[in-house]
């Protein structure tokens, strides 16, 4: 059993680990935008702040293996394949890239209006202000984000094993499912388990020690 658990464990470990990398990415800049660009804001852009918004809504619209399967073919020109681990990562990538947008803008929103006054009467520029107030100011609250939206790729991840994407959601499909092996299933879910409040416990500690500092 430990020769189909230990490869799926990596695999899932593998896809969380690179889509959370390219999700961020892709979500911090536009997190960071969506904040700046609002009205009332250090960049105020109305124009680009509902583009923004439009463009966010409408892919955390999307279920997600609707998403997958409709990005197939980008998965084809990126990784030159639609069905594996590595293949999975795009999806998974693009699908959480607006989760975080979202969490990100969130995190800034926090950030006490009245430092980023102090800055701006300083005369810091705006990326003065995002980068030396709005950030290590919010960090405690983009650690909190961060650990979420692993979480949240770990479940989709499970997902996209239904649709062959590989890991601890292939294995319990394939054999707890198909094959009515009821204890890989168990296992498998037990792991998934044990990731997400292992994970939800590092980032706790994480963000609290900085908070701290």
């Amino acid at each position: 059993m430990a020769d189909l658990i230990i490869p799926s464990l990596f695999e899932t470990l593998y896809m969380v680990f690179f889509s959370t990398i390219f999700s961020l990415i892709l979500g911090f800049p536009l997190g960071i935008l969506l904040l700046i660009t609002s009205k009332d804001n250090i960049w105020e852009k109305p124009i680009l702040n509902k583009i923004l918004n439009s463009l966010i809504n409408v892919l955390r619209s999307f279920p997600f293996l609707i998403l997958m399967i409709l990005l197939f073919p980008l998965s084809r020109i990126i990784v030159g394949k639609t069905i594996g681990t590595t293949a999975t990562i795009v999806p998974l990538s693009i699908a959480a890239a607006p989760f975080v947008a979202r969490v990100i803008e969130s995190s800034l929103r926090e950030v006490d209006s009245g430092i980023i006054e102090f800055g701006l009467s300083m005369g810091a520029s705006v990326w003065e202000i995002i980068f030396k107030i709005l950030i290590p100011e919010a960090m405690p609250s983009l650690i909190l984000g961060i650990t979420l939206t692993i979480i949240n790729l770990i479940g989709y991840s499970a997902m996209a094993g239904a649709i062959g994407g590989g890991g601890l959601g292939d294995l319990a499909i394939k054999y707890g499912l198909y094959r009515f092996q009821t204890n890989i299933m168990i296992i498998s879910v037990i792991i998934i388990i044990l990731l997400v409040q292992g994970i939800q416990y590092l980032g706790n500690k994480l963000a609290s020690y900085i908070n701290k500092k």
